[in-house]
């Protein structure tokens, strides 16, 4: 399955990219599963994706949402503010 993948914040810093196309495994079938990929495949992002927030198509996902038919994923870094 081939996704668009945005990164925000402190994550485009950590990979060097706003976003990127990518063709998810087989396996990559819930949001746990796109951490797990994702940590793998962008080493940068090992142990940085336990607190970010995944948008699917712009709304907001649990880990136990289905990716099938999904375009694009946000992944959005907690915000400090004050």
């Amino acid at each position: 399955m081939a996704v668009q993948v945005l990164y925000f914040a402190a994550l485009r810093e950590l990979t060097g990219l706003a976003e990127e196309q990518l063709e998810l495994p087989e396996g990559v079938l819930l949001v746990r599963d796109l951490r797990e990929h994702l940590q793998r495949f962008r080493p940068s992002l090992a142990g940085q994706l336990a607190s970010v927030r995944v948008a699917l198509d712009e709304d907001f996902a649990t880990d136990l949402d289905a990716l099938a038919g999904v375009r694009v994923i946000a992944l959005i870094p907690p915000v400090a503010g004050g």
